[in-house]
């Protein structure tokens, strides 16, 4: 059995960037959890009741696939880079220490959210390969209204390596999303349902696939 850890900037970004994979993983007999390092609604200045709904949403949604246990921390929302490194490392350490997960899933390093960025600068610090450490593989995900909003440069672009069949799990993706109802948007925008299953039916065609959540493998110990 491995034992799984989400870490993701914002309430979300976890449905978003692999929830279809994880939910397969589950019920294949794996263990999962997720660390959400913000509130996610700070930079947006709403209030204590609008915050408390989407605190719901989140524990709802990670628990309709079988996540174990959400834990989220307090870090500034959009604003990761007021915040030493070193204090996101340590939190991100704290937790991973606590369940010993052999699986990491987290952001992508070029994504154009500040906070994504620094969450996986964060996460290979954590992470990284010294005796002892139970860690043994890490994927970048992919995010949509973030990861492809960078840009199409070399230095940015999203090439996956990895490409996760879920086939059998997208709908798990979509009930998760459409629980996030404070963070739906229209059909035109990457978060809307509609897109979410359209992107994925586009990754899975790349690769003769139905459906698909796409990877960047960073390391993998065998």
């Amino acid at each position: 059995m491995n034992k799984i850890l989400i870490v993701a900037a914002h309430p979300d970004d976890e449905v978003l960037g692999c929830f279809g994979t994880v939910s397969k993983m589950i019920k294949n007999g794996d263990e999962a959890y997720t660390l959400i390092l913000s509130k996610g609604k700070t930079s947006r200045d709403e209030g204590s009741k609008e915050q408390e709904l989407l605190y719901q949403e989140m524990q709802n949604s990670n628990a309709s696939i079988g996540i174990k246990k959400v834990f989220q921390l307090d870090f500034p929302d959009n604003a990761f880079d007021s915040i030493p490194l070193l204090s996101i490392v340590k939190a991100i350490e704290a937790i991973k220490n606590e369940i010993k997960p052999t699986i990491i899933f987290t952001h992508y390093n070029h994504d154009i959210n500040i906070d994504h960025q620094i969450t996986a600068q964060a996460v290979l610090t954590a992470a990284r390969p010294i005796r002892g450490e139970t860690v043994k593989e890490i994927y970048f995900m992919e995010v949509p209204s973030s990861t492809e909003w960078n840009g199409f440069s070399s230095e940015t672009a999203f090439v996956p390596n990895v490409f996760s069949d879920i086939t059998n799990t997208i709908d798990d993706k979509i009930k998760a999303m459409k629980i996030y109802q404070s963070e739906l948007r229209e059909n035109t925008h990457p978060r809307s349902l509609k897109h979410l299953k359209l992107y994925a039916k586009t990754n899975g065609t790349k690769v003769g696939l139905e459906y698909s959540e796409n990877f960047i493998l960073v390391r993998k110990e065998i």
